[in-house]
């Protein structure tokens, strides 16, 4: 299994907007970033993401799974980008902050922190461990 992190602007796509699609899921569309649609390519069913508020917030509030890999984004008029099916899998018990996550000197080389503009990001096993734990999961 790999880790994943998505971002979504709460006022755009909240953490609670994605609980209530419930087992169903919802597509992740409106990606429009080469290295993020790599990343949507390289999602494999039965991957895990953390879910993060951006801009508002600025914080790791859930898990996701995904559920369908990457199909073509319907949103997408050009047709060169993708999008995959996420469903809410469970909020972490205290939301992650990005700035506890750059405090954590284990987490220095985590996408979040040196990519911060990336949409979609590769989380390591060994920052995984540590988020959940930081999250009390």
């Amino acid at each position: 299994m790999a880790y994943w992190l998505v971002k979504s602007e709460p006022s755009v796509w909240s953490w609670d907007q994605q609980v209530a699609k419930g087992a169903k899921g919802e597509a992740w569309t409106g990606v429009r970033n080469y290295t993020a649609r790599q990343n949507l390519v390289a999602m494999k069913k039965g991957d895990k993401a953390f879910y993060y508020h951006s801009n508002e917030g600025k914080e790791i509030v859930g898990i996701v799974e995904i559920i369908k890999e990457a199909y073509p984004d319907p949103t997408d008029k050009t047709e060169k980008f993708v999008c995959v099916d996420l469903k809410a899998d469970k909020p972490l018990k205290n939301p992650v902050t990005m700035a506890a996550v750059k405090e954590e000197k284990k987490l220095a080389e985590m996408d979040l922190v040196k990519y911060s503009r990336l949409s979609v990001q590769k989380v390591t096993a060994e920052e995984w461990k540590l988020v959940c734990k930081m999250g009390g999961i």
